[in-house]
């Protein structure tokens, strides 16, 4: 299988690109406002959900999206990233065919900062499920981490086969890549992988990753 990372800002390469083909589907994590620190909170906010929607548009109708996030804290008041995203989706048209709730830790664990659970939300313009093709709506574990700000190994292998499944995907796009693990992912499951990374340090890396699945 194929792997394509390209290093620059996804972003302007989303904008550059525009819609992408038919087999494309999306599976990217944004980053948290203490990554992009120039923008201040307020404006990472208008920007978090000005790229979900940006994201939305980019895939092809019958294409889907999925995001993986998880939410911090801040002045003692939880920032919920799942809905900034959907105002981002609702804005550029996209309905939410599902939400759910990854397990970060164990059911009863107390944590500080972040919360024991992260959001995977997948959505799409035309796409729609049949109620017999519902999945879990809780994964009870995240799976292998390649790095602290990774999306985990078993979230990603759930939000790919879905996107083979039903969105017919055969190709796997991350904006925002990291270390490329929904691409290390979508590469051990039979699908073409294409990345966006800022850090040309990390894209290496991104070019290199391979994950058991």
């Amino acid at each position: 299988m194929q792997r394509l990372i390209h290093t620059g800002d996804g972003v302007a390469w989303l904008r550059e690109r525009g819609t992408l083909p038919d087999d494309h589907s999306v599976i990217t994590s944004l980053p948290d406002s203490s990554e992009v620190p120039a923008l201040g909170f307020e404006g990472w906010r208008k920007w978090f959900s000005e790229t979900s929607a940006l994201i939305c548009d980019a895939v092809a109708p019958s294409a889907a999206a999925i995001f993986f996030q998880t939410d911090v804290k801040r002045d003692g008041a939880w920032v919920d990233k799942a809905y900034l995203v959907q105002r981002g989706a609702e804005a550029a048209g996209a309905a939410l065919l599902w939400h759910k709730v990854v397990c970060r830790a164990p059911a009863g664990t107390t944590t500080f900062g972040r919360p024991a659970y992260a959001h995977l939300l997948c959505f799409s313009k035309a796409l729609r499920l049949e109620k017999g093709q519902s999945t879990a709506d809780v994964l009870p574990r995240l799976g292998e981490m390649t790095w602290a700000r990774a999306m985990g190994v078993e979230a990603c292998v759930a939000a790919v086969r879905f996107l083979a499944e039903h969105a017919k995907a055969r190709a796997i796009v991350d904006p925002f890549c990291g270390l490329g693990t929904a691409l290390a992912v979508a590469n051990a499951l039979g699908l073409d992988g294409v990345g966006v990374e800022l850090s040309a340090k990390r894209a290496e890396k991104a070019r290199k990753l391979t994950v058991r699945v």
